[in-house]
């Protein structure tokens, strides 16, 4: 059966995904910083996303092992509901450092690993909080650090192609979590079952694009 390795895989999205994911036999490698207070079904990896020996133990562990899809889920929203005249400046860099930059490295960490895989897709939850042409205003650090991740896989995805490899940008809606909040649109079920049928079906010519979690192709 294939493999798929989840980041950010104890709570809300990324244990939704792992459950449904390890409910049709796949290898699960769900990846969180604290597997010891996990309820994610699968193997248990430990993964701070935004830390350089974490990430490089990670992938001492992983070597030589396929990865068929590579799920970036793991992000932060540090500013949630701060106006800029309040904006904590350090939390906006380590919005970045989560958000933006530490997906890519992971992916460029483990690529020899999805290569080698029969899927070798590379997915992200991101935002269409980081779509320029949706801007609402607000959420500074977030949005921006969400349109930066967008456009860091449009760059990866020209960088992986000649080795097969997939990308896609899913948007999850606004869901019932702990950054969502109780009066969110949709639960943690319809959300990742709607990007697990993206993923799940995503072709060669639909790599590189930015879509929402029913499917939809969103601007950027």
């Amino acid at each position: 059966m294939p493999t798929i390795l989840i980041t950010g895989s104890n709570r809300g999205i990324g244990k939704r995904l792992a459950e449904l994911y390890d409910a049709e036999g796949w290898t699960v490698i769900a990846a969180c910083r604290d597997p010891a207070a996990s309820a994610a079904p699968g193997e248990k990896l430990a993964l701070d996303v935004g830390d350089s020996d974490s990430v490089a133990a990670a992938a001492q562990t992983l070597a030589g092992r396929e990865i068929d899809v590579l799920w970036n889920n793991a992000g932060v929203y540090l500013d949630k509901n701060m106006p800029l005249s309040k904006m904590d400046w350090d939390a906006w860099a380590q919005t970045f450092w989560i958000n933006s930059i530490a997906p890519i490295r992971l992916c460029e960490t483990l690529r020899a690993n999805v290569a080698a895989s029969k899927r070798k897709t590379f997915a992200f939850t991101t935002s269409k909080m980081g779509s320029i042409a949706l801007n609402s205003g607000g959420g500074y650090a977030y949005r921006s650090s969400k349109a930066a991740l967008n456009m860091a896989i449009s760059c990866l995805t020209q960088d992986v192609t000649a080795q097969g490899i997939k990308t896609v940008m899913l948007h999850p809606g606004w869901v019932q979590t702990d950054m969502g909040g109780s009066g969110a649109d949709i639960d943690t079920n319809t959300s990742a079952s709607g990007m697990k049928s993206v993923v799940d079906g995503l072709t060669e010519a639909q790599s590189g694009q930015f879509r929402n979690y029913d499917g939809k192709e969103l601007p950027w």
